[in-house]
């Protein structure tokens, strides 16, 4: 059968087709859950048919296991299903074959309430879901090639009393029908609509931008450093090195002599894949750029009131930060005007990095051609280098071509066997989907997950305890203490390690302490941290992790149940999380530049 346009949709037409037989053969059970034309009719009756006729095998309500019955009823996967084959209290009939069934929805002997819901059944995993376009109403079995459900009395006109539902009941449908009490949406695919719009002319110039350490207070690191192409647009670290250090991803050194770094960044390099997408509505680990009007600038950051005018969006609003941060890209203020320029003012940075991106001439001649209210060199600002940056980001940093996007199209045969397992376990029994919801599978809020504090920490101001309160510090709020932001899951495989300060090298890892975050907590070990050599400084990595009272702090904070599966299941759902990787769209559009206009190394 080939591939439909959405794997829970019905097509407008399609024939029935022979049974197609796999390798194994088995027993399945159909749970007194079916959606039945008992539910919907007054006359309370059954009616299954695989050859078309007009008299037709039915099974009477009371034969029908329901919420707390015991009752199951199997159906043969036999094309050759005669009319009048008994239907018997736990009766189980062997049948071999996983089988698509989708229903012709035009068919003249389709149940009304059936055209107006648009059922269907697929395989999804080890078992089989019923599911009503988005939403997974029940469980059901392999059934023969043909399935239909009929009117009841054949040619009977629809009553005006007969069950009307509408879109909005979908849930309280699935509910009556013994849906599992977790099933949520499949989102819709995301696609190039869902972003903001950008400059093809400024992605270039932010290219360049991005790859070039100009914009670094010592001149030797640049965005690209700790948001590598290679790397899954991360560094592959736990805790990053920022200034002082050398080298690229796992292998970056914490650098020699007086330039070697002072501190550990506080929190693992976030990947940048999706963040143009028109919905994104916070950034940072702990939330500390969002959307907000509470400074009269459409925006709430550490900037507060000085944040300049004009930028295009909070992903240029992002990429401001970085470059004030000491251990990031300033440097010492000892090192240079742009470190000391931020000990004074924040906003005080920005116009020193301008006027040595406008002081190199192809760089303002690119500007010039780029941005419209720049005539000369001298008018370029932090803006135009923040929102070319922006521009940058949202064009190569998309990616909607996994796997999981095609199967989202329609494509049934995108995900094998386990990574269906995992889908229906993400959207189903391991609660995933609770947080990681929606097409960038995130939900953009704050959970405390009981993940083991190690580094430096990202303390407030006047606290004397390393450690780090995540989005408490941002919001003031007791509530909100230890809780971060739920990261996207696009292109997961490639951006460990994982959490907000890299605890696991591994998605296993992370999928482990997501199913039991007290016994993960608990049992963590200090080598699953990815943190590179560095003597002078390591006597502190782990001095909250070993404080007694401030883990007892945090493991007082935690937002999320624990969830038994076996470690098939587990091996499931990592599998679908593979499955998330995009295809072409992670070789980046624009990719790597030889050179930059300043002449410094590209890394």
């Amino acid at each position: 059968m080939g591939p439909v346009r959405r794997p829970h949709l019905l097509p407008e037409r399609i024939e029935p087709s022979p049974v197609v037989f796999d390798q194994y053969k088995g027993l399945f059970d159909l749970f007194g859950r079916h959606l039945l034309d008992h539910f919907f009719l007054r006359d309370g009756r059954v009616r299954i048919t695989s050859d078309g006729r007009k008299d037709v095998p039915h099974i009477s309500p009371d034969q029908i296991g329901r919420f707390d019955a015991p009752t199951n009823f199997v159906v043969p996967a036999n094309p050759r299903l005669r009319p009048r084959v008994a239907f018997e209290s736990r009766a189980k009939i062997p049948f071999e074959g996983p089988l698509v069934v989708l229903r012709d929805t035009k068919s003249k002997r389709v149940h009304h309430t059936d055209q107006l819901l648009s059922l269907g059944v697929t395989r999804v995993g080890r078992r089989q879901k019923l599911f009503h376009r988005r939403r997974v109403v029940s469980g059901v079995h392999e059934v023969p090639s043909g399935f239909d459900l009929g009117k009841g009395r054949t040619g009977r006109k629809k009553r005006e009393g007969d069950h009307k539902l509408s879109h909005g009941l979908t849930f309280l449908l699935a509910l009556a029908l013994g849906a599992p009490a977790y099933a949520t949406d499949l989102p819709a695919p995301l696609q190039a609509s869902d972003f903001e719009p950008f400059d093809p002319v400024q992605a270039e110039l932010g290219r360049l931008l991005f790859y070039d350490p100009i914009l670094s207070g010592n001149k030797n690191i640049s965005c690209a450093t700790c948001h590598h192409p290679d790397h899954g647009s991360s560094d592959g670290l736990s805790l990053g090195v920022g200034e002082g250090g050398e080298g690229i991803g796992p292998k970056r050194t914490t650098g020699t002599g007086s330039d070697r770094i002072r501190k550990r960044i506080p929190r693992n390099a976030p990947a940048l894949w999706n963040l143009g997408a028109r919905e994104i509505s916070v950034m940072f680990h702990d939330g500390r750029v969002t959307r907000s009007d509470i400074y009269e600038n459409g925006f709430n950051t550490p900037a507060q009131e000085w944040l300049p005018e004009g930028l295009s969006g909070l992903l240029a609003v992002q990429a401001l930060f970085p470059l004030t941060s000491q251990f990031e890209m300033a440097g010492d203020p000892v090192e240079n005007e742009v470190a000391g320029a931020a000990y004074d003012r924040i906003d005080a940075v920005w116009p020193i990095l301008a006027k040595r991106v406008r002081g190199i001439p192809e760089y303002g001649a690119m500007f010039v051609d780029a941005f419209d209210d720049v005539s000369k060199p001298d008018d370029i600002t932090i803006v135009h280098i923040a929102n070319a940056l922006a521009a940058f980001e949202i064009s190569e940093y998309q990616s909607f071509d996994s796997r999981f996007d095609r199967y989202l199209a329609g494509d049934l045969s995108a995900l094998d066997d386990t990574e269906r397992a995992g889908l229906e376990l993400f959207y189903g029994k391991a609660g995933c989907a609770g947080c990681h919801s929606g097409s960038l599978l995130t939900d953009q809020k704050f959970y405390a997950l009981m993940l083991p504090h190690f580094g430096p920490g990202r303390t407030r101001q006047w606290d004397s305890i390393v450690r780090d309160v995540g989005h408490m510090a941002v919001s003031d709020r007791l509530d909100d203490a230890y809780r971060f932001r739920t990261p996207s899951l696009r292109n997961v495989a490639l951006t460990g390690p994982y959490g907000h300060n890299g605890a696991y090298r591994t998605l296993e890892g992370v999928v482990r302490h997501h199913l039991d975050p007290r016994g993960a907590f608990a049992s963590w070990k200090k080598d699953e941290a990815v943190l590179p050599s560095a003597p002078w400084i390591e006597y502190k990595d782990f001095v909250s992790f070993d404080d007694v009272r401030e883990r007892a702090r945090l493991a007082s904070r935690l937002d999320i149940a624990p969830v038994a599966l076996k470690d098939p299941e587990i091996e499931a759902l990592v599998a679908f999380l593979g499955a998330l990787t995009g295809t072409e769209s992670i070789k980046g559009r624009l990719g790597r530049p030889e050179t930059v206009p300043s002449g410094l190394e590209v890394q």
